[in-house]
Protein backbone atom coordinates (compact mmCIF):
# COMPACT_ATOMS: atom_id res chain seq x y z
CA UNK A 1 0.00 0.00 0.00
CA UNK A 2 1.30 3.45 -0.90
CA UNK A 3 2.69 5.63 1.86
CA UNK A 4 0.16 8.39 1.12
CA UNK A 5 -2.70 5.95 1.64
CA UNK A 6 -1.21 4.69 4.91
CA UNK A 7 -0.80 8.27 6.13
CA UNK A 8 -4.46 9.02 5.41
CA UNK A 9 -5.55 5.88 7.22
CA UNK A 10 -3.33 6.72 10.19
CA UNK A 11 -4.77 10.23 10.36
CA UNK A 12 -8.29 8.80 10.26
CA UNK A 13 -7.42 6.33 13.01
CA UNK A 14 -5.97 9.06 15.21
CA UNK A 15 -9.14 11.10 14.72
CA UNK A 16 -11.34 8.02 15.42
CA UNK A 17 -12.88 8.40 11.99
CA UNK A 18 -14.04 5.44 9.91
CA UNK A 19 -12.46 4.82 6.51
CA UNK A 20 -12.88 2.48 3.56
CA UNK A 21 -10.26 1.69 0.93
CA UNK A 22 -11.42 0.82 -2.59
CA UNK A 23 -8.89 -1.17 -4.63
CA UNK A 24 -9.14 -2.22 -8.25
CA UNK A 25 -7.42 -5.18 -9.89
CA UNK A 26 -4.63 -2.94 -11.17
CA UNK A 27 -3.66 -2.10 -7.59
CA UNK A 28 -4.95 1.47 -7.54
CA UNK A 29 -6.33 2.41 -4.11
CA UNK A 30 -8.51 5.29 -2.99
CA UNK A 31 -9.65 6.19 0.53
CA UNK A 32 -13.17 7.22 1.53
CA UNK A 33 -13.86 8.74 4.95
CA UNK A 34 -17.20 8.43 6.70
CA UNK A 35 -19.27 11.58 6.47
CA UNK A 36 -17.70 12.96 3.30
CA UNK A 37 -19.08 12.75 -0.21
CA UNK A 38 -18.50 9.50 -2.07
CA UNK A 39 -18.95 9.32 -5.85
CA UNK A 40 -20.74 6.59 -7.68
CA UNK A 41 -20.35 3.72 -8.34
CA UNK A 42 -19.15 3.02 -4.80
CA UNK A 43 -21.49 5.16 -2.67
CA UNK A 44 -23.98 2.47 -1.67
CA UNK A 45 -21.35 -0.23 -1.21
CA UNK A 46 -19.13 2.04 0.89
CA UNK A 47 -22.09 2.99 3.09
CA UNK A 48 -22.92 -0.69 3.65
CA UNK A 49 -19.30 -1.45 4.50
CA UNK A 50 -19.12 1.41 6.99
CA UNK A 51 -22.24 0.15 8.75
CA UNK A 52 -21.33 -3.54 8.79
CA UNK A 53 -17.58 -3.26 9.22
CA UNK A 54 -17.13 -6.13 6.74
CA UNK A 55 -14.70 -6.18 3.83
CA UNK A 56 -15.66 -7.65 0.47
CA UNK A 57 -15.70 -7.51 -3.32
CA UNK A 58 -18.09 -5.18 -5.14
CA UNK A 59 -19.04 -5.59 -8.80
CA UNK A 60 -19.73 -2.34 -10.65
CA UNK A 61 -20.10 -1.19 -14.24
CA UNK A 62 -16.43 -0.21 -14.06
CA UNK A 63 -15.27 -3.65 -12.90
CA UNK A 64 -14.67 -5.45 -9.62
CA UNK A 65 -13.34 -3.62 -6.57
CA UNK A 66 -12.22 -4.80 -3.15
CA UNK A 67 -13.43 -2.78 -0.16
CA UNK A 68 -11.54 -2.90 3.13
CA UNK A 69 -13.00 -1.24 6.21
CA UNK A 70 -11.21 0.53 9.07
CA UNK A 71 -13.55 1.33 11.96
CA UNK A 72 -12.49 2.90 15.25
CA UNK A 73 -13.10 0.59 18.21
CA UNK A 74 -16.63 1.42 19.41
CA UNK A 75 -16.95 2.53 23.02
CA UNK A 76 -19.72 2.52 25.57
CA UNK A 77 -19.64 5.26 28.17
CA UNK A 78 -21.97 4.59 31.07
CA UNK A 79 -22.92 7.36 33.46
CA UNK A 80 -23.72 5.62 36.72
CA UNK A 81 -22.07 2.82 38.69
CA UNK A 82 -25.26 0.85 39.31
CA UNK A 83 -26.33 -2.80 39.09
CA UNK A 84 -27.17 -2.43 35.39
CA UNK A 85 -23.64 -1.13 34.80
CA UNK A 86 -22.13 -4.16 36.53
CA UNK A 87 -23.96 -6.51 34.16
CA UNK A 88 -23.24 -4.36 31.10
CA UNK A 89 -19.53 -4.31 31.98
CA UNK A 90 -19.47 -8.09 31.59
CA UNK A 91 -21.43 -8.13 28.34
CA UNK A 92 -19.88 -5.22 26.43
CA UNK A 93 -16.39 -6.71 25.88
CA UNK A 94 -17.93 -9.93 24.52
CA UNK A 95 -19.66 -7.83 21.83
CA UNK A 96 -16.43 -5.98 21.00
CA UNK A 97 -17.01 -2.73 22.88
CA UNK A 98 -14.60 -0.87 25.10
CA UNK A 99 -16.43 0.38 28.17
CA UNK A 100 -15.95 3.14 30.73
CA UNK A 101 -18.11 3.93 33.74
CA UNK A 102 -18.24 7.41 35.26
CA UNK A 103 -19.91 8.20 38.57
CA UNK A 104 -18.93 10.88 41.09
CA UNK A 105 -20.62 8.95 43.90
CA UNK A 106 -17.66 7.18 45.47
CA UNK A 107 -19.95 4.93 47.51
CA UNK A 108 -21.05 3.33 44.23
CA UNK A 109 -17.94 3.72 42.06
CA UNK A 110 -15.67 1.32 43.92
CA UNK A 111 -13.03 -1.08 42.56
CA UNK A 112 -14.64 -3.88 44.56
CA UNK A 113 -17.91 -3.53 42.64
CA UNK A 114 -16.22 -3.01 39.26
CA UNK A 115 -13.07 -5.10 39.26
CA UNK A 116 -11.18 -4.84 35.97
CA UNK A 117 -13.48 -2.11 34.63
CA UNK A 118 -12.35 1.33 33.45
CA UNK A 119 -13.99 3.24 36.31
CA UNK A 120 -13.79 7.00 36.90
CA UNK A 121 -15.09 8.39 40.20
CA UNK A 122 -15.43 11.98 39.01
CA UNK A 123 -18.13 14.32 37.78
CA UNK A 124 -18.78 13.58 34.10
CA UNK A 125 -18.08 17.17 33.07
CA UNK A 126 -14.55 16.82 34.46
CA UNK A 127 -13.94 13.28 33.21
CA UNK A 128 -15.07 14.09 29.66
CA UNK A 129 -12.40 16.76 29.32
CA UNK A 130 -9.89 13.91 29.10
CA UNK A 131 -12.27 11.42 27.45
CA UNK A 132 -13.85 13.35 24.56
CA UNK A 133 -16.99 11.91 23.02
CA UNK A 134 -17.22 11.11 19.31
CA UNK A 135 -19.34 9.42 16.63
CA UNK A 136 -18.15 5.96 17.71
CA UNK A 137 -19.18 6.41 21.34
CA UNK A 138 -22.45 5.20 22.84
CA UNK A 139 -23.61 6.99 25.97
CA UNK A 140 -25.93 5.36 28.49
CA UNK A 141 -27.08 7.52 31.40
CA UNK A 142 -28.45 5.35 34.20
CA UNK A 143 -28.09 7.22 37.50
CA UNK A 144 -31.65 8.61 37.63
CA UNK A 145 -30.03 11.82 38.93
CA UNK A 146 -30.43 14.85 36.62
CA UNK A 147 -27.44 16.57 38.22
CA UNK A 148 -25.25 13.71 36.97
CA UNK A 149 -27.03 12.55 33.80
CA UNK A 150 -28.14 15.73 32.03
CA UNK A 151 -24.69 17.22 31.35
CA UNK A 152 -23.23 14.18 29.57
CA UNK A 153 -26.47 13.69 27.62
CA UNK A 154 -26.14 17.22 26.25
CA UNK A 155 -22.47 16.59 25.48
CA UNK A 156 -23.25 13.31 23.69
CA UNK A 157 -25.91 14.92 21.51
CA UNK A 158 -23.54 17.76 20.63
CA UNK A 159 -20.71 15.32 19.78
CA UNK A 160 -22.91 13.22 17.48
CA UNK A 161 -22.55 10.00 19.50
CA UNK A 162 -24.12 7.14 17.55
CA UNK A 163 -26.25 6.22 20.57
CA UNK A 164 -27.62 8.24 23.47
CA UNK A 165 -29.83 6.39 25.95
CA UNK A 166 -31.26 7.36 29.32
CA UNK A 167 -32.86 5.30 32.07
CA UNK A 168 -36.29 6.25 33.34
CA UNK A 169 -40.00 6.03 32.67
CA UNK A 170 -41.78 8.07 30.03
CA UNK A 171 -42.83 10.51 32.75
CA UNK A 172 -39.23 10.83 33.89
CA UNK A 173 -38.10 11.35 30.31
CA UNK A 174 -40.75 14.02 29.72
CA UNK A 175 -39.32 15.97 32.65
CA UNK A 176 -35.82 15.43 31.23
CA UNK A 177 -36.92 16.81 27.86
CA UNK A 178 -38.22 19.95 29.53
CA UNK A 179 -34.92 20.47 31.34
CA UNK A 180 -32.92 19.93 28.14
CA UNK A 181 -35.18 22.26 26.17
CA UNK A 182 -34.74 24.91 28.85
CA UNK A 183 -30.97 24.38 28.51
CA UNK A 184 -31.20 25.15 24.78
CA UNK A 185 -31.09 21.65 23.28
CA UNK A 186 -32.94 21.50 19.95
CA UNK A 187 -35.98 19.24 19.59
CA UNK A 188 -34.34 17.37 16.71
CA UNK A 189 -31.39 16.49 18.94
CA UNK A 190 -33.60 15.43 21.84
CA UNK A 191 -35.48 13.10 19.51
CA UNK A 192 -32.30 11.04 19.25
CA UNK A 193 -32.41 10.06 22.93
CA UNK A 194 -33.47 6.44 23.45
CA UNK A 195 -35.75 6.55 26.48
CA UNK A 196 -36.88 4.43 28.16
CA UNK A 197 -33.46 2.93 27.50
CA UNK A 198 -33.01 -0.46 25.81
CA UNK A 199 -35.01 -2.53 23.34
CA UNK A 200 -38.50 -3.38 24.56
CA UNK A 201 -38.03 -7.06 25.40
CA UNK A 202 -39.86 -6.99 28.73
CA UNK A 203 -36.59 -6.81 30.67
CA UNK A 204 -37.01 -6.78 34.45
CA UNK A 205 -33.74 -7.61 36.21
CA UNK A 206 -30.56 -5.49 35.94
CA UNK A 207 -28.94 -8.20 33.79
CA UNK A 208 -31.93 -8.30 31.41
CA UNK A 209 -31.97 -4.51 31.16
CA UNK A 210 -28.23 -4.60 30.37
CA UNK A 211 -28.93 -7.09 27.55
CA UNK A 212 -31.66 -4.80 26.19
CA UNK A 213 -29.34 -1.79 26.31
CA UNK A 214 -26.49 -3.61 24.59
CA UNK A 215 -28.83 -4.89 21.87
CA UNK A 216 -30.10 -1.36 21.25
CA UNK A 217 -26.53 -0.04 21.10
CA UNK A 218 -25.57 -2.70 18.54
CA UNK A 219 -28.63 -1.84 16.47
CA UNK A 220 -27.73 1.85 16.56
CA UNK A 221 -24.13 1.14 15.54
CA UNK A 222 -25.03 -1.08 12.59
CA UNK A 223 -27.82 1.19 11.35
CA UNK A 224 -26.23 4.56 12.02
CA UNK A 225 -26.29 7.32 9.47
CA UNK A 226 -22.90 7.26 7.73
CA UNK A 227 -23.57 10.46 5.81
CA UNK A 228 -22.47 10.67 2.22
CA UNK A 229 -19.77 8.06 3.01
CA UNK A 230 -16.48 9.12 1.63
CA UNK A 231 -14.20 11.60 -0.10
CA UNK A 232 -11.95 10.19 -2.78
CA UNK A 233 -8.19 10.14 -2.36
Amino acid sequence: MERAILEKLNLARAARRAAVTVSDLAGDVRVHLEGDDCPEPWREAVARALQSGRAGIVETGQGAFFLNVYLPPPRILVIGAVHISQALAQLAPVAGFDMTIIDPRTAFATPERFAGVDLIAEWPEDALKLRPLDRFTALAAVTHDPKIDDGPIRAALSAGCFYVGALGSRKTHAARIERLRHAGVADADMARIRAPIGLDIGAASPAEIAVAILAEIIEALRRRDVGAAGSGA
